[in-house]
């Protein structure tokens, strides 16, 4: 194939009016819009990247400013290039000093870095002709490892042990790539159900319709009043039940202290939730621990992620002791290269990985990371969450049969958005084509201005 050099990109600010519906609703999301700040890199061939970063609505217009000025660094750059050594790739994208002081590996930088490193990956597998996780899953543990920039890790892995593990991990890694291809490498859980702002009725309905289809993990919102989570939780039991292998989760969203969330879900103990997502802060890593040794004797875990910054505290929260369960996010860390790294500090600490999926274009994007886990990490098949909103907006958009998520086999990231899609969406978009210049769209923007 010839050479390929990157010679522009362009970014979108896409935004769904979830809010009016309550998609998404939480203890401290009331009424988010789901929205992709979007990255296109151009080259001088057929082939197209395209990366995104979730948000939820304001500030999504900031995250794309942000892109402009990382692509920027790759502009007139040769593909291969970038990708023979990705760990160095990844460091000079983070190393610009001037952004670097307004985000250090954190906030709106990190944000837009993941949407530019997570296109160059969805360029690299469509010129390969291979979905991304099976170019991750055919690399040799030496090529993995030198996707990683290791620096601030190396006190909790070094490249060295990472290839150990990798090399060990080659055990049953045939039969493992096997499940992958017939679909039955990872098992979805389901969150449609359980969103705050939902009425009663509706809640009913979802998760029945979701036990039906065969669901055996279901997640709720928690974080209200003791009595309206009570009454939640005892609605979702009297559906699932206790003893027919289903499971509960519950999210708070960060809303509570330390002491407020060990106390609210002492009182939620019997409803026997397999883990309280977010119980507080994110970049507490001293109180998820407090939490987590405080809810053991109630066999309640503690899980977090989706907030977590960078490598550095998943990297403190792991080797600290403060998690059960590590949830990284597809674009809050910086693009595959970072979450690689997760995925080995886990499987060291023995930590299960159940990605945060729950925005628009982020189950698509973990389908990817869920499967390199199981088929070349940790060689153990944990759940991934699914939300049915929106991807009907996607070219290749991913899908759940009997319970698992279908492993995507056409070529790239899986988040290349319909054009058709970017333009009604756009915001605040053209006159007579984008729905925010619609009528329907002025209760939010009324409500942006208040």
């Amino acid at each position: 194939m010839p050479e390929i050099t990157i010679t522009g990109f362009r970014t979108r600010d896409v935004r769904f009016p979830t809010s009016l519906d309550k998609t998404g609703s939480d203890a401290m999301n009331a009424a988010g819009d789901y929205s992709s700040a979007y990255c296109i890199l151009e080259t001088d061939s057929e082939y197209t990247g395209h990366g995104m970063t979730f948000t939820i609505g304001r500030g999504n217009d900031i995250v794309c400013a942000a892109i402009s000025y990382l692509a920027e660094r790759i502009r007139n750059r040769t593909l291969s290039s970038l990708v023979s050594n990705w760990g160095q790739t990844w460091r000079h994208l983070v190393n610009d000093s001037q952004l670097r002081w307004i985000g250090p590996e954190k906030g709106v930088i990190h944000l837009a870095l993941g949407a530019v490193v997570n296109a160059i990956w969805d360029l690299w597998a469509k010129t390969l002709g291979k979905p991304v996780w099976r170019v991750v899953a055919e690399m040799t543990p030496e090529e993995l490892v030198r996707c990683i920039d290791f620096r601030y890790i190396t006190d909790a892995i070094t490249p060295e042990e990472a290839v150990q593990l990798l090399a060990k991990a080659q055990e049953g890694k045939e039969q493992r790539f096997k499940d992958a291809l017939d679909s039955r490498a990872v098992p979805a859980y389901t969150t449609s159900a359980g969103w705050l702002g939902y009425g009663e009725d509706k809640m009913r309905a979802l998760l029945r319709e979701t036990l039906a289809n065969g669901y055996k993990h279901f997640k709720l919102k928690v974080g209200g009043s003791v009595e309206q989570d009570k009454h939640r939780l005892a609605i979702a039991r009297e559906i699932i039940g206790y003893d027919k292998g289903n499971v509960l989760m519950v999210d708070a969203n960060q809303i509570w202290s330390v002491p407020e969330a060990i106390a609210h879900m002492e009182q939620l103990a019997e409803y026997k939730p397999w883990f309280i997502e977010e119980p507080t802060s994110p970049d507490d890593v001293l109180g998820h621990k407090a939490v987590r040794d405080a809810l053991r004797p109630y066999g309640i875990g503690v899980a977090t992620g989706e907030m977590c910054q960078n490598r550095v505290v998943f990297k403190q929260l792991l080797a600290s002791g403060a998690i059960d369960v590590c949830q990284i996010d597809a674009c809050r860390l910086g693009g595959v290269n970072e979450v690689l790294a997760v995925l080995l500090m886990a499987a060291k600490f023995g930590v299960p990985v159940v990605p945060h999926s729950g925005g628009v274009g982020l189950p698509e994007y973990t389908q990817h990371l869920s499967t390199i886990d199981y088929v070349v990490v940790s060689g153990k098949r944990s759940v991934l969450e699914y939300v049915d909103h929106l991807h009907e907006h996607f070219l290749h958009p991913s899908a759940v049969k009997d319970g698992y998520y279908q492993t995507p086999t056409e070529p790239g990231y899986s988040v290349e958005m319909k054009p058709e899609s970017m333009d009604r969406f756009s915001y605040p978009g053209e006159e007579g084509v984008s729905w925010w210049r619609s009528e329907e769209a002025k209760p939010i923007l009324e409500g942006e201005k208040i």
